[in-house]
C-alpha cells in the first residue's frame, strides 16, 4: 500500500484519539473530542465511525458519546510480557526504589534515536514533574539516553548524536556533536550516574545501568525530581538504586 501524507495524519489522529481517552477515562461526545484534539468536525465524524466500524470504538446513540472496546485493550496486553518476559525483578526494583523516595521511578530504553520510558511510577511528592509512561524524547535530551548511550562504541554514539540533532526540530536545542559526544565517552565503564538540569532545568536524575537486557537492549533505572530534593538527597538515593541494582539477578 502507498504511504501518503493524509495516510500518516490518519494514522496519527487515530493514535491520538486512544490516548485522549487514555488519558480522560470517560465517554466523550464527537464535539468533545473535536475540541480537546483540535480536529475539523467533518474528520472527527470520519474518524469516529471507521473505529466504531471496525470494532474500537462503541457508540452509545441515546448518550451520543463514544469510549473504547476491549478490541483496544486487547491489542496492546501482550506486549508488557513479551517485553519484560519474566523478570519480575525490574518491577520489583522499581517498586523498592519507588517505596524509599517517593520519586518518578522508570525503566529507560533506547528506540532508534529517542530514549522510552518504556515503564514509569508515578512521584508522590507534592513538587513533581509528570512523565507518560511510553513517552519517549531524544537521546541527547535524556540523562538516561546519555547513560545508554555510553554502552555503545565512540561511532555508534556520534552517530546516534548527529541523528538525535535532526530529530530536534529548534535548531536552538540542538547539541554540539563533539561536546556531546565528549561527554558520553566520559561516562563508559560507569554503572551510575547523576545529573542536573536535565530533562527539566529544576529538575535532577540518577539512573543505573541494570545487569539485565530487554530484547538484547540494554536497560535503565532511573529516578528524578526537583533538583532542591534529589541534591539534598543525593547520597541515600543513590544507595537506594544500588541496592536495587544488586537485587536484580541476570
Amino acid at each position: 500500500m502507498t504511504c501518503t501524507p493524509a495516510t500518516v495524519k490518519s494514522a496519527a489522529r487515530a493514535l491520538e484519539l486512544l490516548e485522549h481517552f487514555r488519558a480522560e477515562r470517560v465517554p466523550r461526545s464527537r464535539k468533545d473530542i473535536a475540541d480537546a484534539l483540535g480536529y475539523p468536525q467533518s474528520s472527527t465524524t470520519a474518524l469516529l465511525k471507521s473505529l466504531t466500524v471496525l470494532g474500537y470504538l462503541n457508540y452509545d446513540r441515546v448518550q451520543r458519546v463514544y469510549f473504547p472496546t476491549l478490541r483496544v485493550a486487547a491489542l496492546g496486553e501482550w506486549i508488557g510480557p513479551t517485553l519484560l518476559g519474566d523478570n519480575e525483578q525490574l518491577l520489583e526494583a522499581m517498586r523498592d526504589v519507588h517505596n524509599a523516595t517517593g520519586e518518578t521511578v522508570s525503566l529507560g530504553l533506547l528506540n532508534d534515536v529517542y530514549m522510552q520510558h518504556v515503564r514509569i511510577i508515578q512521584s508522590t511528592h507534592a513538587m513533581r514533574f509528570y512523565t507518560e509512561e511510553g513517552s519517549m524524547r531524544p537521546v541527547v535530551k535524556s540523562s538516561l539516553g546519555w547513560l545508554l548511550m555510553s554502552t555503545r562504541s565512540q561511532e555508534q554514539i556520534e552517530r546516534l548524536v548527529r541523528r538525535s540533532n535532526i530529530v530536534i526540530t529548534q535548531p536552538a536545542e540542538r547539541v554540539n556533536v563533539a561536546e556531546m559526544v565528549q561527554r558520553i565517552l566520559s561516562f563508559k565503564g560507569q554503572s551510575q550516574i547523576y545529573i542536573e538540569g536535565m530533562p527539566f532545568a529544576d529538575g535532577a536524575t540518577m539512573c543505573a545501568l541494570v545487569p539485565v537486557t530487554i530484547h538484547g537492549q540494554p536497560v535503565v533505572l532511573g529516578l528524578g525530581g526537583s533538583l532542591e530534593r534529589v541534591r539534598a538527597n543525593r547520597v541515600r538515593y543513590a544507595a537506594v538504586l544500588r541496592r536495587a541494582v544488586a537485587s536484580i539477578r541476570p
